[in-house]
């Protein structure tokens, strides 16, 4: 099974974008994307589409961060509420530990979750700004055992 593809909803008036030009990057986004697209209480989603500015810790210089997902979904209420997704390793959503010697993949641990940590704020922010909500999916809430099946190649 691919780990990257291009997406074919069959749900296609759901999808906010173009429609032709939806990639998923892990099986993870996949598994999302399927849930969108059958879930009846998603009204509206798209992925990759909005751009978040945000200011890079590892050169101070603003960067554009494209969250995974934006989707208005229906709550039990009838509301409906505009959330921005992100999926990501657990890992990756917290400081990581100090090992007893630094290595080059610690670093590189530090700065990915500083990176993400700088898109995480910036979303939170832009989510109040605007009544919506930031959410990051791991793959607790995926329910996949040890994390497995993820090939993401971005940060």
């Amino acid at each position: 099974m691919a780990y990257s593809g291009r997406f074919h909803p069959r749900n296609q008036k759901k999808y906010y974008g173009d429609v032709s030009n939806i990639w998923y990057r892990s099986l993870w986004e996949r598994k999302v994307m399927e849930w969108f697209d059958d879930n009846e209480n998603v009204v509206e989603w798209s992925n990759e589409e909005l751009i978040i500015p945000y200011i890079s810790p590892l050169d101070n210089k603003y960067h554009r961060y494209f969250p995974d997902f934006v989707a208005k979904i229906k709550g039990k209420d009838g509301s409906i509420k505009r959330f921005v997704i992100e999926i990501k390793p657990e890992k990756q959503t917290k400081p990581p530990v100090k090992p007893k010697k630094v290595t080059r993949s610690f670093i590189n641990e530090v700065a990915t979750w500083g990176v993400n940590e700088a898109k995480f704020k910036a979303a939170r922010e832009f989510c109040a700004d605007r009544g919506w909500h930031f959410e990051i999916i791991t793959e607790r809430e995926l329910k996949i055992p040890d994390g497995k099946s993820n090939r993401k190649s971005k940060g």
